[in-house]
């Protein structure tokens, strides 16, 4: 049985004119997949095409138009409010902006702990022992516990979302562009560091990105979506056989690691 899977997903958005207009969006559109126990996937495509809508589907955070989401075989219509809250715990996400994600007046401490509060019965002694147990998990000292997101580094605050994403020790971690505001050193660090603890923990992982080059470092199948749809599959080692034009775009949008030259002239 999958983890987590969708049965011809779609999900439209529904925008209202001042002058009482209606117009739909058709973000995501008839779109089935499954995720395992321990599976690391990646979901590639442009921006636009309907991925970061399709991780919140996928999460639970937007409920779809049409098909369903399903977590351990059952569809999320029909859990209880106790076994939702279950799901919530099993299934966390990592957002791209971790700015935005942070509450900037909490200490870092409170806001890893910030899922234990409603996920997990712990007494407040536990919470901090937790809290510190993710710290060391994501390389971060425990002293930092006490700082505040304004006083971190992008790379650091990063971190600390995905110190918070693990704190109810889920089984699925969707990162969401999660290392696309990194630069290239970063992002590497951070994509191993995220692999290490996949590895010490066995969770699963969807990683969404619109870069093709930390694809195959990250997962090991990759799912090409353009326009709302998944156009494409293959194993993470066979990146070359993709072959539908966005896989192509996708390709030729990475940059040579140095400038050819232009009218003749040497980079």
């Amino acid at each position: 049985m999958s983890l987590i899977s969708a049965r011809n997903l779609t999900h439209r958005y529904v925008s209202r004119s001042l002058l009482g207009g209606t117009r739909q969006r058709t973000a995501v559109s008839d779109i089935s997949l499954e995720i395992g126990q321990g599976e690391t996937v990646a979901l590639l495509g442009r921006s636009g095409c309907g991925k970061s809508t399709l991780a919140r589907l996928l999460c639970g955070l937007e409920t779809p138009t049409a098909g369903e989401v399903l977590f351990e075989g059952r569809s999320l219509r029909s859990l209880t409010a106790r076994e939702r809250q279950g799901m919530r715990r099993a299934v966390q996400m990592v957002f791209q902006d971790s700015p935005e994600a942070t509450n900037p007046r909490l200490t870092v401490g409170r806001i890893i702990a910030e899922p234990l509060r409603h996920l997990a019965p712990l007494t407040g002694a536990e919470r901090r022992d937790r809290v510190a147990t993710l710290l060391a998990q994501v390389e971060l000292p425990v002293a930092m516990a006490d700082a505040r997101p304004g006083q971190l580094s992008g790379g650091q605050l990063q971190r600390v979302c995905i110190a918070r994403a693990l704190a109810p020790s889920p089984r699925l971690l969707i990162l969401d562009e999660a290392v696309s505001n990194l630069d290239l050193h970063l992002q590497a660090v951070t994509l191993d560091l995220i692999a290490r603890i996949r590895e010490a923990t066995g969770i699963a992982c969807l990683f969404v990105t619109h870069d093709l080059r930390l694809v195959e470092r990250f997962a090991a199948r990759v799912l090409v979506m353009a326009e709302g749809r998944l156009v494409e599959e293959a194993a993470s080692g066979r990146l070359s056989a993709l072959a539908h034009p966005a896989s192509r775009a996708l390709r030729e949008a990475i940059l040579p690691p140095y400038p050819r030259s232009i009218s003749g002239i040497p980079a």
